[in-house]
């Protein structure tokens, strides 16, 4: 007769490794480790706008201090996508060659370096050389981030973009809304003021120092080939789960990479991440510098663009969630779209007037960056997939962007106002919208290119 299961004690389940492959030895996880790949990611995420942004809030002042004409002050505002264009190829090599994670953390430790170095340098040159390596430590970030989400959180793509693009979208206001205080109370110097987000950058290496020796095994199986059925690694029931792939797997058979080149959801992604790139960059460079020329004090221009960053805080949430749950992304770029043109048309005809709710409408406009990172994830069936369209995207979307910010500093200098600008700026909205639609269609680079894992 069957055991009399009611007399049996409740067995608690401690934490395990439950592999779906072969037998591996328990590994050193569990959900404080989950935890603190969470907190990294979220950290990361916090430092991939405030070198941008600081440098925009404080951008008369360091203009001043360096003696830069208008079009190398624009040339600076189109640093940023220059350097994610020309890092951002090299990326799916170094993640194969030391892990996401490793890259992840030499990312955060060269944004750090490069924000202390920075304020400190004499001159245009040491300036932007300084700039660079912050530059390329986000680069690397930027392109990872989407694949970390892939990789380890499969099952939970659309709230974890949510998360670090909410994070991403902090920090950028934050940075925005605090620098110029920061620098009034350090005595009014824009070095120190600068200077201060170094350490925030410093902060975010400590994490995943601690996680990379967990992950390590992990990451070091080729992501382009991801060999074998993934070990789920849980600290219990209804626990966030990471999904890994076996390190002692043999590699897959190498299979010819098919070119992106052939498909037409990869080119409207890319226009489409390229497109937002250079308005957002050109908002966070320029915006500040339009407000005061309308007569809006250099602290209430921080905070307008703090405004229009920190809105992206809860739609940075909101939207990739959404965007997750819908087959077709394509009214949500519209929406986005038609709220830029708003914010752009009270911007030339009443700045100072309007000043609050332009910055309203240009924030949720901003929010096409979440968008783009969400769709970079549902347009791959696989992480292969995801590395590829996500470099691809970056790289060339980035090269798109460069020409923006600076042709709006030409344009500023030879017309001596904003108005031609922003006609530019509101103007590229268009296409961003045609583009956005055609890359939230239901479709995947797998079933257009013939890509396998």
């Amino acid at each position: 007769m069957p055991p009399d299961r009611t007399t049996q004690k409740p067995v608690t389940a401690a934490p395990q490794l439950v592999t779906e492959g072969p037998a591996r030895p328990a590994a050193p996880w569990g959900t404080w480790t989950v935890r603190l790949m969470i907190l990294g990611i979220v950290l990361a995420a916090l430092n991939l706008r405030p070198a941008i942004t600081s440098l925009g809030a404080l951008f008369e002042e360091v203009r001043t201090g360096l003696g830069m004409s208008g079009s190398i002050a624009g040339l600076l505002t189109a640093v940023p996508p220059l350097c994610f264009a020309l890092f951002s190829p090299a990326v799916p090599w170094f993640s194969r060659r030391f892990g996401p994670a490793t890259v992840v953390c030499a990312g955060m430790a060269a944004i750090a370096g490069g924000l202390l170095l920075r304020p400190f340098s004499d001159g245009t040159a040491g300036f932007l050389a300084a700039s660079a390596l912050a530059l390329m430590g986000i680069a690397v970030t930027n392109v990872l981030m989407p694949v970390l989400v892939k990789r380890y959180f499969p099952d939970r793509v659309g709230s974890m973009t949510g998360l670090y693009s909410m994070a991403l979208s902090l920090g950028t206001g934050l940075a925005a809304a605090a620098t110029v205080p920061l620098t009034d109370a350090l005595g009014g110097s824009w070095r120190l003021g600068l200077g201060l987000w170094a350490t925030l950058a410093a902060v975010a290496v400590l994490p995943w120092l601690v996680v990379l020796r967990p992950l390590r095994a992990a990451e070091r199986g080729p992501l382009t080939a991801e060999p074998g059925p993934p070990s789920v690694m849980r600290s219990g029931a209804g626990s966030t789960a990471l999904a890994v792939t076996p390190a002692d797997a043999a590699p897959a058979p190498a299979r010819k990479a098919a070119s992106l080149l052939r498909s037409p959801t990869a080119w409207a992604l890319t226009g489409y991440f390229g497109l937002q790139g250079a308005g957002g960059y050109t908002v966070m460079g320029w915006i500040p510098q339009i407000f005061r020329d309308a007569g809006v004090s250099a602290r209430t221009a921080g905070l307008l663009l703090a405004v229009i960053m920190a809105l992206g805080v809860p739609l940075a949430f909101a939207i990739p969630r959404l965007a997750a749950r819908l087959r077709n992304q394509g009214p949500i770029v519209a929406v986005l779209g038609l709220c830029g043109l708003g914010g752009y048309t009270g911007l030339y005809f009443a700045p100072a007037a309007g000043a609050w709710a332009w910055a309203l409408l240009i924030g949720v406009a901003n929010c096409a960056f979440p968008l783009a990172l969400t769709m970079i994830g549902m347009r791959s069936r696989t992480a292969t997939g995801v590395v590829r369209l996500s470099a691809f995207t970056q790289s060339v979307g980035y090269l798109i962007a460069v020409p923006v910010p600076l042709l709006v500093g030409v344009l500023y200098q030879h017309s001596g106002g904003w108005g031609l600008p922003i006609c530019l700026m509101a103007g590229l909205l268009v296409p961003q919208i045609a583009l956005g639609v055609l890359a939230g269609r239901d479709r995947t680079i797998e079933d257009e290119t013939g890509m396998r894992d």
